[in-house]
């Protein structure tokens, strides 16, 4: 069976981004399960000061393969913009997946048992934010993407002192193997979690989602109203290549955030941006060279200068990094493409990697001996 709900949304082999200090970043390990045996591997983000803050509890999805294997999600767009309007975000992994203790427990094509299981964590998470000083209780959100969609909106269906609200991104849980009918299967789940909850919450899908096109959106909206449970949906259009990446997008904000906006207002959530977070600045433009010059790129050899040819081919926001070893590396979309590019090249070189080329601008420094080496080189 392959069961999975997200694409990667970085190219190549996982890279360990370091902590945001603009937003205060830091890991904890949050106690879960019977008597607190299993430790979730947790983001945080928040703004300086003691708070209380209001909270953003997010949940993430599940790529393709082996829970195990996917790494710490950090939403880091999403984070960012909740931050500056002055909430904390926590962002729990849930057992089994990255470095959180336990198993990840799969419940096959019984998405009602599926979205329960994940539930049982993100509500050991909310009770461990609840105890902290720095979170006001009574001002909660809850959040998820794709699977995690699925989770909050099954956590819903508890009894949550202080959530005001649930966003589910493009929620839902595929599971490819024969026989299995998951489409009618989650019906059947939201509708269930629809007749318990009384919590108001926002949906949002995209037309061009490779995952849950828009008659699924709107099947499952219908079934979760129909039992009872209170829901908008905002069905957006296309965006980009995968509307079911748009939060991790940079330029998924601009589709997200203000509805998103408007409904926090309704349930009483802080909109406001009352904190500062600088984004950071990209590398300046040097000029070196016109972008589609590809005979211009320093030390690559054929294989190289192709694989500049067909980024140049590749969204926004993206980078692409070279070494003198004739090595190479690239990145698009997701967070810090810069600092993935850079990873993704330094694998396959002895020397230093440098950024030729960030978004659209050139920005390589050209102080460097740029003669092309015969070493060959590699990319995600």
């Amino acid at each position: 069976m392959c069961l999975f709900c997200a694409p990667a949304l970085a190219q190549g082999l996982p890279v360990l981004l370091p902590l945001d200090t603009r937003l205060n970043e830091q890991i904890v390990m949050v106690p879960a399960g019977p008597g607190g045996r299993d430790m979730l591997e947790t983001t945080i983000f928040r703004p300086s000061g003691p708070g209380p803050f209001p909270l953003l509890l997010m949940n993430h999805g599940k790529q393709e393969g082996p829970a195990r294997q996917q790494k710490r999600e950090r939403f880091i767009y999403m984070a960012t913009e909740f931050v500056r309007r002055g909430y904390a975000v926590m962002l729990p992994m849930r057992s089994g997946f990255a470095l959180s203790t336990g198993v990840y427990r799969d419940y096959g094509c019984d998405m009602t048992a599926n979205g329960l299981a994940q539930a049982r964590d993100v509500l050991d998470a909310l009770a461990y934010a609840r105890r902290q000083s720095w979170v006001d209780p009574e001002h909660i959100v809850v959040a998820g993407q794709s699977y995690g969609g699925l989770a909050a909106m099954a956590l819903a269906a508890a009894p949550l002192p202080g959530v005001r609200g649930v966003l589910n991104f493009a929620g839902g849980l595929r599971v490819d193997q024969p026989a299995c009918d998951w489409q009618s299967s989650l019906a059947k789940a939201y509708a269930a979690f629809g007749a318990s909850s009384h919590l108001p919450s926002l949906w949002l899908y995209g037309a061009n989602d490779s995952y849950f096109g828009p008659q699924l959106a709107q099947r499952w909206y219908r079934s979760y109203t129909g039992s009872g449970g209170q829901a908008e949906l905002f069905a957006y259009g296309a965006f980009k290549r995968d509307a079911h990446l748009t939060l991790g997008s940079r330029d998924g904000v601009a589709v997200w955030l203000p509805r998103v906006e408007r409904f926090l207002e309704s349930i009483g959530m802080p909109v406001q941006t009352v904190y500062g977070v600088i984004d950071p600045p990209p590398p300046p433009e040097t000029h070196f060279a016109l972008l589609d010059d590809v005979s211009a790129v320093p030390y690559l050899a054929d294989q190289g200068r192709a694989a500049y040819r067909a980024f140049l081919g590749k969204q926004l926001p993206r980078a692409f990094a070279v070494s003198e070893t004739g090595a190479w590396g690239w990145a698009e979309e997701g967070e810090s493409p810069d600092y993935r590019a850079l990873a993704s090249c330094q694998q396959s070189s002895s020397k230093p990697c440098h950024l030729y080329l960030v978004d659209d601008s050139v920005v390589w420094p050209g102080g460097l001996n740029a003669g092309n080496a015969s070493a060959a080189g590699g990319a995600e």
